[in-house]
């Protein structure tokens, strides 16, 4: 049911709220860890595509990613004051890849507070008949 000490799970009406609140005040993403090709096939709208692999140290670009959630390091530490909440999202209670995306995030520094699950991925999000989007047109 966690995925980390901190991080809160979200159920379907969770997601929505997140949705309609904090992404559309803009201080939230809804973040789909699969890898592009599953993201192509459909998924949440108003979902970001980031890997969960993206997020893992060994990526060159990790910083830039971080960057981009609001992440400062100009003092030579990571600054995570000004990120965005996210909430993200795979395949459902069975897949790991939010699991790894979370653990790549804590492991830096994000702050717990600023992160949510939402376990039932889009397993759970397609069972119950819900609006999919698919970029691949």
């Amino acid at each position: 049911m966690s995925v980390a000490p901190g991080v809160t799970t979200y159920g379907e009406l969770e997601v929505i709220g997140f949705l309609q609140n904090d992404v559309a005040e803009g201080t939230g993403l809804l973040i789909d860890t699969r890898l592009p090709e599953w993201y192509e096939k459909g998924s949440i709208p108003g979902a970001v595509n980031l890997p969960f692999s993206t997020l893992e140290s060994n990526n060159p670009f990790r910083d830039e990613i971080l960057r981009a959630l609001g992440a400062n390091d100009s003092s030579g530490a990571w600054d995570f004051a000004n990120v965005f909440t996210l909430t993200l999202f795979c395949n459902g209670p069975w897949c790991e890849q939010t699991t790894r995306a979370v653990a790549a995030l804590l492991q830096v520094g994000y702050p717990h507070e600023k992160l949510n699950f939402y376990r039932g991925g889009m397993q759970n999000w397609l069972l119950l008949g819900l609006t999919t989007t698919n970029s691949a047109g």
